[in-house]
């Protein structure tokens, strides 16, 4: 084991704590078994070195971060580590990237029944359906959802400023007065472009102009990888699948045709809406439907977005303006609250709120709307029921 830990020590000598997920403060690290999901990219390893480093320091042989592909592995057991371990006074376990190890849940649920003396940390791909695994680890994970970086989020990373949460009713209340608050610091606009490019995953820095490449190699290391291998999606289908979602970044908000669709990619309807279904739980996509009540695997949905908007621009061609700010909000609001297509508007967020998203032109009366919200870009502060787009990127 001396190997595993000779690298845990690297990783933690490694890991900044310059900038730190807002996650971090709100998980409950006393429990015994914790998962944390979210799409490949969005900072759930760095998030636990820093952690690790924050609480237990950089040489606390009680402590252990182990990547699941290592090569140790191949000759040893998770319950071979897990026993190992605690013989030696381990005390918190972090394993990283759990689907890449065979049988995980079932194995994980016996470190936990076996070894209550040990705390258990993993991280897993979005695509794990962790609370319906054969174990029911239901029953002892506390689950967690890391998603990409909110605009708040960026804009704290690139100012170093520490800008606080808002709550949706509170922004829906009192955005003037949110908005002038926050103006004092930063200008929105100058980073707001920006962030819609490539500001969502925390690896931009490191790759810099490289970023769009990246995220492209990432996005085909889900349809070529992961996707085949956890959901036996047909690897035949993987260039059809890209010419979906290149049609969806540069459409007006898509509400797809099935069987158009399938026949100009030549996907049959079964498939294509299954296929919908999985690239939603990889968060390649995020699908719109009329109620989250009841949904099947089969199930059409009303509208298509990508997950978020750097996606459009790696993706896509000619990426439509409409389309990246519905995908914005989408995004932003989607992570905390509930949100449905509504009979009018763009989007119904907590079966209470119906709001309209578009330019700064856009009126509640040309939407053909009695009530609700505009959320309009090129606003830095709204009025009455106005209110600017990018504040939404503030809920998280």
């Amino acid at each position: 084991m001396q190997e595993l830990f000779s690298l845990h020590q690297k990783l933690l000598r490694n890991t900044s704590l310059d900038f730190q997920r807002s996650l971090l403060a709100s998980i409950r690290w006393e429990n015994r078994l914790i998962g944390i999901t979210g799409a490949r990219g969005v900072g759930k390893t760095t998030m636990l070195l820093q952690y690790l480093k924050k609480q237990f320091g950089e040489t606390d042989s009680t402590v252990l971060f182990v990547s699941l592909d290592h090569f140790w592995f191949s000759s040893n057991s998770l319950l071979d580590l897990a026993d190992q371990f605690t013989k030696v006074g381990g005390k918190v376990l972090v394993l990283d990237e759990v689907h890449k190890y065979p049988d995980w849940s079932r194995q994980l649920k016996n470190i936990y029944d076996f070894y209550p003396e040990l705390k258990v940390i993993f991280t897993g791909s979005s695509l794990l359906e962790i609370l319906n695994s054969a174990a029911d680890l239901s029953r002892r994970a506390l689950m967690y959802q890391l998603s990409g970086l909110s605009f708040r989020e960026y804009i704290n990373l690139e100012t170093d400023l520490k800008l606080p949460i808002q709550k949706m009713e509170d922004i829906l209340a009192r955005h003037v007065e949110l908005s002038n608050e926050l103006l004092v610091d930063f200008r929105p606009f100058q980073y707001f472009k920006e962030y819609l490019r490539k500001g969502y995953y925390p690896f931009s820095r490191e790759f810099g102009e490289l970023y769009e490449q990246q995220l492209t190699a990432v996005v085909n290391l889900v349809l070529e990888v992961e996707l085949p291998q956890l959901r036996k999606f047909d690897v035949a289908y993987v260039p059809k699948i890209k010419q979906l979602l290149a049609i969806i970044a540069d459409s007006v908000p898509f509400m797809p045709n099935v069987t158009k669709l399938g026949q100009k990619i030549g996907i049959n309807r079964t498939t294509l809406l299954t296929y919908f279904h999985y690239l939603d739980q990889s968060k390649l996509t995020k699908n719109l439907y009329q109620s989250t009540e009841g949904i099947s695997l089969l199930q059409k949905p009303s509208k298509l977005y990508l997950e978020n908007t750097n996606l459009a621009f790696a993706l896509g061609k000619n990426v439509d303006i409409g389309n990246l700010r519905e995908t914005f909000f989408l995004n932003q609001v989607g992570y905390n609250h509930e949100v449905v297509l509504p009979p009018k508007g763009d989007f119904l967020i907590n079966k209470s709120w119906n709001i309209e998203v578009g330019g700064a032109g856009k009126s509640l009366s040309k939407a053909g709307l009695d009530s609700g919200f505009i959320a309009a870009d090129d606003i830095e502060t709204g009025f009455g029921s106005k209110i600017p787009l990018w504040l939404f990127g503030f809920l998280y």
